[in-house]
């Protein structure tokens, strides 16, 4: 039997190996459009953004700008150590869509089916034992009740909040600074005192215009000019499509990144311009009028009877927008980078389509790309397969391989996240199920993308169609030798003759 269990290992190695050729040859394009939900854009007359990590991108130094000035004001306004200014922004430790338990100040992720991701449960920069997890949460399940609210929050009694939000990236590597700091010191505190002190002071950096007056003082090292939105507003104007732009960031902010990136015009090519729209709150306060600004940048009191091309308003609600453009139900494309924000309500209350912006789309696409992940994924799904089939052989000697087997399989998973980031891997899969991030994206946007310049590739009436995934109870056995097309394993029919 041991001859026999290696020997079945050894030609899955080979065909595995063969296979890989022509895995790469159907390489994934970084820069397609993918869709969740069948959508023709000659169906869409009327686009609309948002405006920070959608029209415009932002370089690398923008998250190191809010961590050292959050930093700052807990230092400062909230009396922190100053000792904790000796900890940096690292770009590399977290990944959005992370869980953070605010009561036991863990980072994790989680999956879509409300199970923690062994391995990446953080408590300050350093990772939580498994025994120790499972022994907190009593396993690796996270309740119903202690999940994230509607739009990502911990409030009415949950205890986790989901960071969906790309400028999050320096508030949870704040947060796990400053409990590292805490732990290493012997320093008794409060975690959730500690989470609302981070959360204020990233609210700060936006509220107290700090971001903002450093990116208008050196725009060129903050904004990243090279997203061609310029020439997708272009394309959609020169086919008839009307456009708008609601935001949360201010007038001034925006009218300046704008002429950066679009130029002097790009007023021109909005129908509707909203600022500081406080989103998601926009789209579901019916009470909020608007108002609208002058060159100046000062609140006009007039009472606004029509939104007009080349003007700026502030605040107000989608249901007087709605009243006042009549731009309704599903001829309306809007896009956003943040899923609860900016897309969640429009599509479930509102019949508007939606299109998520997802930078990181990009980056995960070309580590997907490359030999040594296809050679070491195709390997994995084998080896899977050759476990769940194998697993009949009961004999001490068979299931010493197979452990052995399950021990080489754990140790292509992690090599596998360390693809991606080493503490947390692809921000779409865990181990076993896509993310809760990605549920929720499938969820509300009918197509996602790394940026609008991904439309410049497609006609005005192109459709976008789903790839039929299949159900578990549709996919062939294994055993069908070609299983799914892509992997291929042509001994497993054996395993149900061998006792």
């Amino acid at each position: 039997m041991k001859s026999y269990l290696w020997s079945r290992y050894r030609e899955a190695k080979r065909v595995t190996k063969e296979l890989v050729p022509s895995i790469m040859s159907n390489m994934l394009n970084p820069d397609a459009i993918f869709s969740n939900n069948e959508m023709s854009l000659s169906d869409i007359e009327i686009y609309g953004f948002d405006y920070d990590y959608t029209l415009v991108f932002y370089s690398k130094h923008l998250h190191t700008l809010i961590f050292n000035a959050a930093r700052d004001l807990l230092i400062n306004e909230h009396r922190y150590p100053a000792e904790i200014r000796k900890y940096d922004y690292d770009p590399n430790f977290a990944i959005r869509g992370l869980h953070y338990d605010v009561h036991r100040a863990l980072l994790m992720k989680i999956d879509a089916f409300h199970y923690i991701q062994l391995g990446t449960v953080y408590r300050g920069l350093n990772v939580v034992p498994d025994e120790e997890v499972i022994a907190m949460y009593d396993g690796s399940h996270v309740p119903l009740e202690q999940m994230s609210d509607f739009y990502g929050k911990s409030s009415q009694g949950n205890t986790m909040k989901q960071f969906m939000d790309i400028f999050s990236l320096p508030e949870m590597t704040l947060l796990s600074c400053v409990n590292e700091y805490f732990l290493k010191n012997n320093i008794d505190y409060e975690p959730v005192h500690l989470y609302k002190d981070v959360k204020d002071s990233i609210r700060d950096v936006h509220i107290k215009g700090i971001m903002y007056r450093a990116i208008e003082a050196d725009i060129e090292k903050y904004i990243c000019y090279a997203e061609q939105t310029r020439a997708v507003l272009a394309k959609l104007a020169d086919h008839g499509k009307k456009m708008f732009l609601i935001t949360n960031s201010p007038s001034s902010f925006v009218d300046k990144g704008m002429k950066f990136i679009v130029g002097k015009d790009w007023r021109d090519l909005f129908d509707v311009v909203i600022v500081q729209a406080e989103k998601p709150n926009f789209f579901n306060d019916k009470r909020r009028p608007f108002r609208k600004v002058n060159e100046r940048g000062v609140l006009l009191w007039d009472k606004i009877h029509k939104l007009q091309k080349g003007q700026i308003y502030k605040q107000g609600n989608l249901y007087e927008f709605l009243k006042l453009t009549g731009w309704r139900g599903s001829k309306v494309l809007y896009f956003g980078d943040h899923i609860y924000s900016d897309l969640a309500d429009l599509t479930l209350k509102h019949g508007w389509r939606t299109g998520a912006i997802i930078p990181e789309l990009r980056s995960e696409i070309k580590i997907m790309n490359t030999e040594k992940y296809i050679q070491t994924m195709t390997w994995l799904q084998t080896l899977t397969g050759l476990l769940e089939h194998m697993q009949v052989h009961r004999d001490p000697d068979s299931q010493m391989i197979l452990e052995e087997w399950k021990k080489e399989r754990k140790e292509m998973r992690e090599m596998n996240r360390n693809f991606f980031n080493a503490q947390f891997g692809s921000i779409f899969r865990t181990d076993e199920n896509p993310t809760y991030f990605l549920r929720r994206l499938s969820r509300f946007a009918d197509i996602y993308m790394a940026s609008l310049s991904c439309l410049l590739n497609y006609e005005p009436d192109y459709t976008f169609y789903p790839r039929r995934t299949p159900l578990q109870h549709e996919l062939p056995g294994w055993s069908d030798q070609l299983c799914t097309g892509t992997f291929r394993i042509p001994f497993l029919q054996e395993t149900v003759q061998i006792k």
